[in-house]
């Protein structure tokens, strides 16, 4: 049976622990599978370090690779999403000493010497497949960028800027989510209630980018932005630790190191700004008086008023149930895979709403488990994101396939008496994202577990490379906008009627809607991330936001603001901001040349499949992107890409006249 809107009723059989996971029957039973975890380790270490150089080397660290991380990743998700504090206070405990483990294997000069005996042996790695040679490399990089290649003395000079940056990344983190304040008597009174109150003071938390009132917006923006000397001192040093980090184990910049094995490539820096330049160009802004606390608000009236695209208009046509089997039928005629309701054991899941599927393929049989916890409870993050639980792997030990294991995390509302949940078109939207990483995840037949392709947003780690990992979820947002898709299951919860094409028209091309503007913002992001990466630029972070908001964006710059101390992203992306740009560039290409003529087509699936999805990150991106699209893109369809999505569609206009 397929999922649709029922709650799954947990089952009264044996209790089983935490994802089937039997220590984790109870808190304390993180502590036993931590143990016996590092005890696995220590013996695969022994075995990495002594077997001859060949595929068994490779295997062993796969192996030790994946024995921390199935406790490490599953412990990850209980620390944010579990409802009970004891569960996620031994999950933290636990992430923090697998953590500790890791650091130190990084470092363990040993296992390094194995692996280098490996890869300087050029008769052996001639013999390797080309998957166990670029899982051996990877292995290698990760050795290479903790410093462990250099004389004791440089070692220990990386790992003290290793311990440094854990430091000022977590600084900076927590710096860029506090609110600033400001006197009360600084700002009109009758203002006061849209902001916090702490005592004679106004806290601003946000930038207030929805609020109708043009000078909330404008005093949120200066203010929230208001320049901490504090934390624009933990930048300054965050980035000159990563330059010096970056050129201690051998690389030309930061950027240099975080761009390999990337689609973008080492040294892709000079590419990329000219790409994100070339883009600039062809969009075109016209110059304006808009501010840029201005844009965010105004675009979302302006596509409301033009486009009538109302959530409350569309929410009845998209009930959780219909879009559960909306995306069955999607992927059943793409892959020939089901996804089929599997009541949960006693004790198996951490909340009675989670719902768990098994993934079935007509020929291939259970692909693997997806554990979908789609509403809203108190303390659980708002955020919508996908977590691996369990990479997939070929298990030489046992002689089968390690199944992978994701939980689908969102936050909509509960069903009612009256209504089952219904989904505004960007819940929709956003569910059809998440389940196309955990489908890279189903689909990857990956011989490593390093390289399953399988993404975490918190924390953020890929398997595979940054900027090709957006590309599966992005491309499932193409398919959750074209009406051949959406009028499968589209349907009102209480008539049946279909959601109207013309209706389905218009929301895309709201979309559309101060696109350019939206793009640009991007494209700055992402130049600004790269130039903080580059080489040092002898000038503060300020002075480079200002010279590239002037050349990329086309709003002008406030005086007195920093928005760069709110940039987070800089943390978890650091140089790598662009990969999002990237990704949906890929997406749109392959949307475009493959599935836009007809996107049930089961050959395209396959070959999708094949050439992508299977892979996960073994494989080079950009050869994957090769064999999908059959040539080898270049910058300007990079461009053009990503330019093409903001041309208007004028049948929606006639469409609209007609009814």
């Amino acid at each position: 049976m397929m999922i649709c809107g029922n709650i799954f009723s947990v089952c009264d059989l044996c209790s089983q622990g935490l994802f089937g996971v039997p220590e984790l029957r109870s808190p304390s039973g993180f502590q036993v599978a931590t143990k016996a975890a590092l005890k696995n380790t220590e013996e695969l270490v022994k075995k990495a370090c002594s077997c001859s150089p060949g595929v068994e080397t490779v295997e062993a660290f796969d192996q030790l690779s994946d024995g921390l991380c199935k406790v490490a990743d599953l412990a990850d998700f209980v620390k944010v999403a579990h409802p009970d504090s004891g569960f996620r206070e031994a999950a933290e405990r636990t992430c923090v000493e697998i953590g500790t483990v890791v650091e130190k294997l990084n470092t363990n000069v040993e296992l390094c010497k194995s692996l280098k005996k490996l890869l300087d042996n050029s008769d052996v790695v001639a013999k390797l497949d080309p998957d166990s040679r670029r899982v051996a490399e990877l292995f290698m990089f990760d050795f290479e960028i903790s410093g462990i290649h250099l004389d004791d003395e440089l070692r220990k000079k990386a790992v003290a800027l290793h311990v440094k940056l854990l430091d000022l990344n977590n600084e900076f983190l927590v710096g860029s989510h506090m609110p600033n304040r400001i006197a009360r008597s600084a700002i009109p009174e009758h203002l006061h209630l849209h902001f916090a109150s702490e005592g004679s003071f106004i806290q601003v938390g946000g930038l207030h980018a929805d609020s109708p009132d043009d000078l909330v917006r404008e005093i949120a923006y200066r203010i929230y932005l208001y320049p901490n000397a504090d934390i624009m001192e933990c930048l300054e040093e965050l980035l000159k630790c990563r330059y010096k980090l970056a050129k201690l184990v051998g690389y030309e910049s930061y950027g240099h190191r975080a761009l390999k094995g990337t689609m973008a490539k080492t040294p892709g820096y000079w590419a990329l700004i000219l790409m994100m330049r070339d883009m600039k160009k062809k969009l075109n802004p016209r110059n304006s008086e808009l501010m840029p606390w201005d844009h965010p608000y105004l675009s979302g009236v302006l596509r409301a008023e033009r486009y009538n695209i109302e959530p409350s208009l569309y929410s009845p046509y998209l009930s959780l149930g219909s879009c559960m089997e909306g995306l069955n039928n999607l992927f059943t005629q793409l892959y020939g895979v089901s996804l089929m309701s599997e009541p949960p054991r006693a004790g198996e899941v951490w909340s009675d709403d989670v719902r768990k599927l098994a993934v079935v393929h007509e020929t291939e049989g259970l692909l693997g488990y997806i554990y979908c916890d789609f509403f809203h409870r108190a303390d659980k993050p708002h955020q919508d994101c996908h977590f691996t639980i369990r990479g997939g792997r070929w298990c030489q030990e046992t002689g089968q396939y390690q199944l992978p294991v994701v939980v689908l995390m969102l936050s909509l509302p509960l069903p009612t008496k009256s209504a089952p949940t219904l989904l505004t078109p960007g819940m929709m939207e956003n569910l059809f994202h998440e389940m196309g990483h955990a489908m890279h995840s189903m689909l990857g037949r990956t011989r490593y577990q390093h390289v399953t392709g399988a993404v975490n947003i918190k924390p953020r780690r890929t398997r595979c490379a940054t900027d090709f990992a957006e590309v599966p979820s992005i491309l499932m947002e193409y398919f959750a906008t074209d009406y051949r898709v959406i009028s499968q299951f589209a349907r009102h919860y209480e008539t049946g009627q279909p959601l109207p094409e013309s209706m389905v028209a218009r929301l895309c091309e709201s979309k559309k809607v101060c696109g350019a503007a939206d793009t640009q913002l991007q494209i700055f992001y992402a130049v600004l991330d790269q130039l903080y990466h580059s080489a040092p630029q002898n000038r503060s972070t300020t002075e480079i936001l200002k010279e590239m908001q002037q050349k990329f964006y086309g709003l002008p710059y406030t005086p007195n603001t920093a928005w760069q101390l709110r940039f987070s992203h800089l943390i978890g992306y650091g140089a790598k901001y662009y990969s999002y740009l990237m990704s949906r560039a890929v997406a749109s290409m392959v949307w475009k040349q493959c599935f836009v003529q007809d996107p049930l087509n089961r050959d395209m699936g396959e070959r999708y499949r094949q050439e992508m999805l299977a892979h996960g990150g073994a494989k080079e991106p950009m050869l994957m992107v090769e064999g999908m699209l059959q040539r080898r893109p270049t910058i300007e369809d990079f461009v053009d890409a990503l330019v093409s999505e903001l041309n208007p569609n004028f049948e929606t206009f006639i469409m609209d006249s007609e009814s």
